[in-house]
């Protein structure tokens, strides 16, 4: 069994928990992907801002960042912002339009969060590791923001 799996219990407790505020639960979601998956080095959500055409960081794990805000267009969030679609970069030097937040990552996969059909946002996640990002990277993820949608609706 796929950690992925295993983790997906754990998402949706976490976003059916009742007590917890909306950010709260995205903290803890931030949290544990980024403890549980090995590849997973941090572990972010941008929200857009659709008047101004910016991402704004919201719940992350792993180092803090200089890119708190990213305009639409600009490095792989930004891209994902406009096109509405998975982004998954094996190798962050071989793109031209990358954001870098730091040397040591090597790998980054962006999936938008939409709500009621509306890209509201995206989970972005770096890695420090060449290629690791699979299909199966790609469905959890999806899965996770699915979840993540319920808490805005």
């Amino acid at each position: 069994m796929s950690i992925f799996k295993d983790l997906e219990p754990k998402i949706v407790f976490i976003c059916e928990n009742e007590t917890d505020s909306r950010d709260v639960k995205m903290q803890k979601i931030c949290d544990l992907l980024q403890a549980e998956v090995s590849h997973y080095n941090w572990v972010g959500f941008y929200f857009a801002n659709h008047e101004s055409k910016t991402l704004h960081l919201g719940a992350f794990a792993g180092e803090p960042t200089d890119h708190t805000v990213i305009p639409f267009g600009k490095g792989i969030c930004g891209q994902v912002a406009v096109s509405n679609q998975n982004f998954v970069v094996p190798d962050v030097k071989a793109q031209d339009n990358y954001i870098a937040c730091s040397i040591t990552v090597k790998s980054e996969i962006v999936v938008p969060l939409f709500v009621n059909g509306i890209n509201i946002g995206q989970i972005d996640i770096d890695s420090h590791t060449l290629n690791p990002f699979t299909k199966e990277d790609e469905t959890f993820l999806e899965f996770v923001n699915k979840e993540v949608s319920k808490l805005f609706s």
